[in-house]
């Protein structure tokens, strides 16, 4: 069985151009860390589960990062999937699929499982 590989641009052509595209660091990568990747993939989740629009995720990452940028973020680009955190945060909060409080609880999960978790090795959430 042959094995496809999709580009970030051939992800972006199916959902019609209008999805925005991490940005390539100066080695060439585009995620520096992995919750950066699997931020990105839940915002990619959400939109293909039609919770969002494109534009509507644009509109929001946009304010996040206009509201980084006013509190003195230098916007070079080290703390973009910040951004695009806060702004999946604040999408679920709108949209109503999920709260602060569930939010703030899957964090701490998250640190715990991470703790535990040896190097190389899946992450697993308990519940």
């Amino acid at each position: 069985m042959q094995k496809t590989q999709l580009r970030l641009e051939d992800i972006a052509q199916q959902c019609g151009g209008e999805m925005p595209l991490p940005l390539q660091g100066a080695n060439g990568a585009v995620f520096s860390e992995p919750w950066q990747a699997h931020a990105f993939a839940m915002v990619l989740q959400l939109h293909e589960k039609g919770l969002f629009t494109w534009p509507e995720w644009a509109a929001a990452l946009t304010e996040e990062i206009l509201k980084a940028q006013i509190a003195g973020d230098a916007d070079t680009g080290a703390t973009y999937y910040k951004h695009w955190l806060n702004a999946l945060e604040v999408m679920v909060l709108a949209k109503q699929l999920g709260t602060a409080d569930q939010i703030h609880d899957l964090e701490h999960a998250w640190e715990a499982a991470a703790a535990r978790t040896p190097h190389g090795q899946p992450i697993v959430l308990e519940t």
